[in-house]
């Protein structure tokens, strides 16, 4: 850490406290001092301090430094002047104090020593650390003769390496004679010294190739120790000359025995370890069974994020090693007859490391500074002072100086006073050695970072705003904000001793200009830089989890939120690496798509979508499924008569867990080449056990399913055969119904060739009449499915019985089924027949149900037949049409329905037929009924002669009455707009008037008007038609002339001018002797526009529909937008239907009605099409 004097001058130095602050005001980092003005020597590289150097390769010695003037070089070898000049092979590097040895062909020991670098100018003398340099070795491993190894089984044993001393030392393995490893577990290990120790031996370890191999690193040669021999024999007893033991462990070494420790022996042990180096700490045990390892540390607990264990728990390793490791570890050694302990005691010590070491001093004239250099270690380092290279003390008397242990204190120091001063620091284990100038200058500010700069930094995250500047004394930095805000240090910024502005957590509204001025007593330096806070790059949506089968496509989606003003970059990468070089994958801007998806797809895609600034990224992961392999191997087992255990190789899922298996089978004999599903197991298992049919030729082959689907059937299993047997079943659906009066006809569903169980299938049927005492009769029939019965009475239930058998014997006994002979037509008809009259329109029947037998089949229900044969007004003369008949059908055993839809004040006729599956039975007498008045249907209505204040309005009665009328009503009102009407006007008119005259109404005005027919029963349904008074000059607001309308107008023209050329062109075409066929061509091509118009009468034409209430030609509907009907009350359930409709035997309503409705005779006189425009000015005229 640096102390500078302030610009204030140090008028006494005497105050220790007060020179403490005025060096911590100046506190600041390593300082760079431009290069154009003059500095001390400072060392930039130099080689490590120990050097070991392949002889096979020059020697480079690293020494390079920097300083204004450049430095001159010069080294020293064993604390001698080494003259480089004089030695050819050794040159120096061109304005570098690097030395390249050239040693081909040189003994290379020559030059090894410690070598040491100075680098020297007119302000100073910097100097290297102490450079030894050595050469590697790879020496011979001696010739020694090996004995062959002869133990014991169960006894512990260690094979020694011992290697040659190289340098560095060597990499130690064992390999047999072929060059592979030998395997190591926990009864077999290699310890750190390279020797391999056995636990136990076993027969296995029998060999006479244990090599101990060392590898030395730096020439990458190998060297072997002679094959070592080891034979394990399984006695009790041996020559004890013959054996090789290491200690006497047990009594009887070949039995089980408690741990032992092989190394470390004794209980204790020392170790000692430097700080920030790795310490391994190594116990292996012996014993049988072999022992497990375990370690703990004593009054603490080991440090788990630099500890780890290696050699199955046997080398307990530390890394960066610091003073609180020191301390005693226990290593336990156990098995299940005890354990054994050793305590490892670690100490640490240190050679001496950095606290602060010495940095360089720019001072004005006149400014005091201190150079400090802390150190620790264990033990305590010696610290060495020495300037421009010479020991301190030896230097020349400097007054300004001032020595105190690891401080130099420099006092109003003067121009011409510049050096380097090093500090070393050494104790036993190393050395440290630190330059550090001081260089006296008087300059004025000078900014160093470039002007103008842009910084871009991400929302949230820190700026730095940098302000390197230079100036002797050293400049103070301030800094502004769009050169009027001053920024104080203060949230959110912190301005670092280094002059560069921090702004911890950067926001849209930090951007913009910053100014950092530099001053100091000798003037002032400004300079700009700018901020510009960017939006952060997100991933909106994440590309998902993919299960994809092979062959189809997969695509992961990744949309990115970026800065408009940076250019993102998107990369997609296949398990951290490059995608494949393949047309299948497509890389969109937001997705990647890959194509005929193969297994090697599988993996982890990651998508980072990068910017000058920032980055995002986001992974998925693709799993490629297919359809499993189909099974191998089937095998079937277990065999019996009636059953088989099927096995088989599931194949591979892929990716896919098998959901369950399938089992299918093919009758040879029956139906070969036809595979019928059998059953199904659970994917985890590999076999079924079968239930089989006798008489069956079978073959089996499994499928397996998995998500994607169904596998590829496995190859068909060899074919298993069962003996026949008398039929399991009987055949199904059987049935027995009469289709003709007297018979009867038993039907199955036959069983097939894999149900027959053998050969010589028949069938016996029998049958016998219910609650009826008789035997019951058969029939033994073959390949049929069906047999009749004759002369057997009309409708009479029937027990019937279809039994299988075969050569081998008859199925089980049969189930007995209730089937009926035929039916024939019903023989009686309805009597008591009532009707009773609800209203205008719905009337009820009554009738009693005939008898049970004379249904002759069974009862559907009953069929109501009536029409309407005039209306009461009428006489049979004026019927002008043949009724119209209506049909319903009240399915069950109903007495009684409902009859609706009649017309009002009419005359009805009814008869009722009694229906079974055969048909209908006889008609019964005809009954008649009448109706009621009701309201009478709409009236027909026309305007007449239109005037300026007047309108004439004709009317006809209603076409249907529904009783006697007694008058009708007319309502009018005129029309203001769309939605407004004015006021409503009534008049009321006798039976024979059928005409009136309105006057008095108002000029070009349009009105409304309905009309309506009234019996005693009310008013009926109203006619609504529309009419205007006629105008002079004007037409009517709401009809416009399209004679004046620029369309059409524009419309004509073309026309005519069309018409125009087509009658040039014929003209042309008969002068030249042509044809042309101008009315064919007009009629096939006629436009619409130009029809001739059908001339209008002038009215409104006449009601057209007394259903439909269809608007007339000219008229407008009603303001409420309905017409009114008359409706029933009544429920649709009492409701018959028409044709094949039926109530259901509760009575419930299940058709509809079948009458058809009249026709209107005024049906098709009016168009409901609206209008024309020219046809409504025509009424007017």
């Amino acid at each position: 850490m640096d102390f500078n004097v302030s610009k204030k001058r140090m008028r006494s130095a005497s105050s220790g406290a007060v020179l403490f602050m005025i060096f911590l005001s100046h506190m600041t980092s390593a300082l760079e001092v431009p290069l154009d003005l003059p500095q001390p020597p400072t060392i930039t590289l130099q080689s490590p301090k120990d050097y070991i150097f392949d002889p096979r390769e020059n020697i480079v010695i690293h020494c390079e430094a920097k300083g204004k003037p450049h430095p001159n070089f010069s080294w020293t070898r064993n604390g001698s002047h080494f003259d480089v000049e004089q030695d050819s092979k050794v040159l120096m590097k061109p304005g570098s104090g690097t030395l390249v040895i050239d040693i081909s062909g040189e003994k290379a020991e020559a030059y090894e020593g410690t070598y040491q670098c100075t680098a020297h100018n007119d302000h100073g003398t910097a100097v290297s650390n102490n450079i030894v340099i050595r050469q590697s070795r790879s020496p011979l491993w001696s010739k020694e003769r090996l004995e062959a190894i002869t133990v014991q089984k169960g006894v512990s044993l260690v094979l020694q390496c011992r290697p040659p001393a190289g340098l560095p030392p060597p990499v130690i393995f064992w390999m047999d004679n072929i060059f592979q490893r030998l395997p190591l577990d926990n009864r077999v290990s290699q310890a750190l010294n390279g020797d391999l120790y056995f636990s136990n031996v076993l027969p296995e370890d029998n060999r006479n190739d244990y090599i101990c191999y060392a590898r030395f690193p730096y020439t990458q040669t190998i060297q072997q120790k002679q094959p070592i021999s080891v034979t394990v024999l399984e006695m009790d007893t041996l020559n004890e000359t013959s054996l090789y033991n290491i200690t006497n462990f047990s009594a009887n070494p070949t039995g089980e025995r408690r741990p032992g420790f092989m190394m470390p022996l004794g209980a204790t042990s020392t170790k000692m370890v430097l700080r920030g180096e790795t310490l391994e700490l190594e116990c292996i045990a012996e014993g049988l069974p072999t022992p497990e390892m375990s370690w703990q540390k004593d009054g603490g607990e080991l440090p788990t994020s630099r500890v780890s264990f290696l050699n199955y728990k046997k080398t307990l390793k530390i890394s960066d090693v610091n003073e609180a490791d020191a301390g005693d570890y226990t290593c336990t050694a156990t098995n299940r007859l005890g354990t054994a302990h050793h305590i490892i005691k670690v100490t640490v010590k240190a050679a001496p490391f950095w606290i602060s070491a010495p940095r360089n001093l720019i001072l004005a004239p006149n400014e005091t500074g201190i150079l400090t250099c802390k150190v620790s270690g264990d033990p305590k380092p010696d610290i060495s002072w020495f300037v421009n290279g010479v020991p301190i003390e030896n230097a020349p008397e400097d007054h300004t100086r001032k020595v105190d242990a690891d401080t130099v204190i420099l006092s109003r120091v003067q121009s011409g006073s510049s050096a380097v001063y090093q500090c070393n620091a050494s104790n036993e284990f190393g050395y440290l050695i630190a330059n550090a100038f001081v260089s006296v200058l008087a300059e004025p500010p000078r900014v160093l970072t470039p002007p103008n700069q842009v910084y871009q930094v991400i929302t949230n995250s820190p700026a730095l705003l940098h302000c390197a500047t230079f100036g002797s004394p050293i400049p103070t930095i301030t800094w502004f904000k769009d050169s009027q805000i001053s920024i104080k240090r203060e949230d959110p910024y912190v301005i670092h001793e280094n002059g560069t502005l921090e702004i911890n957590v950067a926001q849209s509204q930090n951007s913009g200009k910053y100014t950092c001025i530099a001053t100091n007593n000798l003037g002032i330096k400004e300079n700009h830089v700018f901020l510009e806070v960017k939006e952060p790059t997100r991933i909106l949506k994440q590309p998902e989890y993919k299960v994809v089968q092979r062959g189809m496509s997969a695509v992961f989606e990744c949309k990115v939120k970026h800065d408009p003003s940076l250019v993102p970059t998107m990369t997609w990468l296949k398990n951290s690496g490059e995608l494949p070089d393949d047309e299948r994958f497509e890389v969109d801007t937001d997705s990647l798509v890959i194509k005929d998806v193969t297994d090697e797809d599988e993996g982890t895609y990651t998508c980072i979508m990068n910017t000058t600034l920032d980055q995002d990224s986001a992974s998925a992961t693709l799993t490629v499924v297919e359809i499993p392999d189909p099974p191998t191997d089937l095998e079937l087992t277990d065999q019996t008569e009636r059953s088989v255990q099927l096995t088989w190789i599931p194949g591979d899922e892929n990716n896919s867990p098998t959901q369950k298996f399938l089992i299918q089978y093919e009758d040879l004999l029956h139906q070969p080449g036809v595979w019928v599903n059998m059953t199904e197991v659970a994917g985890m298992s590999n076999k079924a056990q079968l239930d089989l049919s006798p008489y069956v030729y079978y073959s089996f082959r499994v499928l397996a399913k998995n998500q994607v689907g169904y596998s590829q059937p496995s190859q068909p299993s060899r074919q298993y055969r069962t003996n026949p047997a008398a039929p399991d079943e009987n055949p199904s659906n059987v049935q027995g119904e009469g289709t003709e009066p007297g018979n009867l006809v038993i039907s199955w569903t036959s069983l097939t060739g894999f149900q027959s169980n053998g050969p010589g299938l028949e069938y016996k049927v029998l049958w016998r009449q219910r609650d009826v005492d008789q035997d019951w009769s058969s029939k033994t029939v073959a390949n049929e499915s069906h047999f009749v019965v004759f002369g057997v009475p009309v409708y009479v239930p029937y027990e019937i019985k279809v039994q299988a058998l075969n050569d081998y014997g008859n199925g089980p006994e049969a189930e007995v089924v209730i089937g009926y002979s035929g039916e024939d037509l019903p023989l009686a008809a309805p009597d008591g027949i009532l009707v009773t009259v609800h209203n205008s329109t719905m009337a009820e029947v009554h009738w009693e149900p005939v008898s049970s037998n004379s249904v002759r089949g069974k009862l559907k229900g009953y069929k109501v037949y009536f029409h309407r044969k005039r209306g009461l007004h009428e006489t049979e003369e004026e019927v002008d049409q043949e009724p119209q008949e209506h049909v319903l059908i009240f399915s069950g055993n109903r007495t009684q329905g409902r009859l609706p839809g009649l017309e009002p004040y009419s005359l009805y006729n009814i008869f009722i037929r009694v229906l079974n599956s055969k048909g209908e039975g006889p008609q019964s007498q005809e009954k008649q009924f009448q109706t009621p008045e009701g309201v009478p249907g709409p009236p027909f209505l026309k305007v007449l002669n239109p005037s300026l204040d007047s309108l004439t309005l004709e009317w006809d009665p209603p076409l249907k009455k529904n009783g006697r009328l007694i008058g009708y009503t007319l309502k009018y009102q005129p029309v203001i707009n769309n939605t407004e009407v004015g006021p409503v006007n009534v008049m009321d008119f006798l039976v024979n008037e059928t005409t009136v005259t309105l006057d008095n109404l108002n000029t070009s005005v349009l009105y409304r008007f309905y009309l309506s027919a009234k019996t005693i029963k009310g008013a009926g349904a109203n006619i609504t038609r529309e009419a205007s008074t006629a105008m002079e000059t004007t037409i009517p607001s709401r009809h416009v002339d399209i004679a004046t309308q620029g369309w059409f107008i524009g419309l004509m023209c073309a026309i005519a001018l069309l018409i125009l050329v087509l009658l040039i062109v014929c003209f042309i075409k008969r002068n030249k002797g042509g044809k042309y066929p101008v009315k064919e061509k007009e009629e096939a091509h006629q436009d619409p526009e130009i029809q001739p118009m059908k001339e209008d009468d002038g009215t409104f034409g006449e009601y057209s529909d007394t259903e439909d209430h269809k608007p007339l030609k000219g008229s407008r509907t009603p303001s409420n937008g309905t017409v009114r009907r008359d409706e029933s009350d009544d429920s649709l359930v009492d409701y018959g239907e028409g044709g094949d409709g039926q109530f259901n035997e509760d009575g419930s309503f299940i058709g509809q009605y079948s009458g058809k409705k009249e026709k209107d005779t005024h049906e098709g006189n009016e168009s409901s099409e609206a209008p024309s425009p020219v046809n409504a000015m025509n009424s007017f005229v």
